[in-house]
């Protein structure tokens, strides 16, 4: 059988598709629907800061974990998901051998770069950036502008060496 032949549209939308199913949904929807209340819609006190601060760290270390979950389906066809680890998945059933889902370096470089992609999209967000950064200039607002594209090129290319092969929670199971 022939392999298909891939052009580079097919190649840069798959890319793209990539790099949109990054960040898991819950966790983009909990900070969009949490951050205008956390920062007071970007007029900040201190205590609104430390929140704000928080749901942020809190919201990258969901992407970053949800990086090291994966899913595989039993032999009865029942979805299981579990947590990557160097043996294998955590929890599993004792039936099913999982030790083909061991953490990779991919991992890890997913885990970190899920991260940076969910640091631009905070930095994108208005009220955060009128929070933490209130007296930003015309040429610093000019790189929070440039950075998301930058970010998006590098992260691009990185998927694109390091592929995703997981399917865990958030992620489609295509």
């Amino acid at each position: 059988m022939a392999k298909p032949n891939y052009t580079l549209k097919d190649k840069t939308l798959s890319g793209l598709g990539n790099l949109i199913r990054l960040l898991p949904t819950g966790t983009v929807f909990i900070y969009q629907i949490l951050n205008p209340i956390l920062t007071n819609n970007g007029h900040c006190t201190i205590i609104n800061k430390y929140l704000s601060g928080i749901l942020i760290a809190l919201c990258g270390l969901s992407c970053g974990f949800s990086c090291f979950t994966d899913s595989y389906t039993d032999n009865e066809g029942s979805t299981h998901y579990g947590i990557a680890t160097m043996k294998g998945l955590w929890p599993t059933s004792k039936s099913m051998d999982t030790s083909s889902y061991k953490i990779g370096v991919g991992d890890f470089v997913h885990a970190f770069f899920t991260m940076v992609v969910f640091g631009v999209v905070t930095i994108l967000d208005r009220n955060t950036v009128d929070c933490f950064f209130p007296a930003f200039e015309s040429t610093e607002k000019t790189l929070i502008m440039v950075l998301p594209p930058v970010v998006g090129a590098i992260s691009s290319v990185v998927f694109m060496v390091f592929p995703n092969k997981r399917h865990g929670i958030g992620y489609p199971s295509n």
